[in-house]
Order: structure tokens, then sequence, then C-alpha cells
């Protein structure tokens, strides 16, 4: 029963792609996304994709009860999409458009998020779930995360990691 106050309450549906959850994987900060949503849907694809490798940094996914992984209605609506995207990508839209409707999906390939945004769907990236942990308070500092970050591989341009971190509060 609390688990469905804490989403009833939280009233949104974030589906994530698995860039966000790789990065926050590696750098032991994937709890930023419970703190912030309560609770998360991924696609099968991007469950897969994440935790193939049995020495994979997001292998916590597999027993974090606030992560639910959802199949895709229909298998055939991948064909729609443009082939330069990845399956998880478009199965993260694909299941942010059946039944309940997400509010927000989290997808950082520029390609991806322009679909998505063309959907119609509210779209943002790993930087904008740091910006909204920010304000949220859910962490104090933005730019230690970002240098963790790069450090294991995400790019970001150092124009959008200055504009982040002016509004942050932070520059």
């Amino acid at each position: 029963m609390k688990k469905n106050f804490w989403r009833n309450w939280k009233m949104r549906r974030v589906i994530v792609n698995s860039t966000p959850l790789i990065i926050l994987c590696n750098i032991g900060k994937l709890e930023i996304l419970k703190n912030l949503y309560g609770e998360i849907v991924v696609p099968q694809a991007v469950y897969s994709e994440v935790t193939v490798k049995k020495d994979s940094a997001c292998q916590q996914i597999v027993s974090a009860d606030w992560i639910h992984v959802e199949q895709i209605k229909n298998d055939s609506d991948k064909k729609m999409y443009k082939a330069k995207l990845h399956d998880g990508e478009v199965e993260v839209m694909i299941l942010a458009q059946e039944n309940e409707k997400a509010d927000l999906v989290v997808i950082d390939d520029n390609a991806a998020k322009k679909t998505a945004k063309y959907l119609g769907l509210t779209v943002t990236g790993t930087v904008g779930v740091l910006l909204k942990a920010k304000t949220s308070g859910v962490i104090t500092e933005i730019q230690p995360i970002l240098e963790s970050m790069k450090l294991k591989g995400f790019y970001i341009s150092e124009n959008i990691e200055q504009m982040i971190l002016k509004q942050a509060g932070e520059k």
C-alpha cells in the first residue's frame, strides 16, 4: 500500500533510457532518480542493455524495487522509427505513448530527443535530471557530479556545462 501511495503522490510516470542509467550507476549516483521521482520505468530493451554484462555497474537495478521493467505491447511499432535510433530509445518512446502516457522521458542522445519531442513527449537528459535534483534539494551541487560523469566518458560541451552551472547557481 505504501508503494502505491508513493506513486500516486508523485503522480509522475518517468521512463528512462540506458545512457542515464549507465552513467549514474557508474558514478554511484543512481539514487538521484529514486529520490527525485520515487519510481521509474525502463523498457525491456533498456533493462537488457544495462544488465547484459555480469560485471556491469548497473547490475544493482536488478534488485531495485523502485525500477519497473515493462515490455512494449507491439514489437512491430519499432519499424516506424528511424534506423539510427537504438532499440532502447525506440522502446522508451513507444512505451511513453502506450497506455498511461509518460510524464517525462529521460534520454541523452540528441537524435532520440528530437524524435521524442516531435512525438509530443516531455524530454530531459541526465544533465536536466541533475538540474532538477539541485533545484529540488535532492543534491547540493552539480559540478562534482558533472566532473565524475566526464571522467567516466560522458560528453558535455563547455557551453552547456557553464549554462547548467549558472542555472544551478554554481557559477
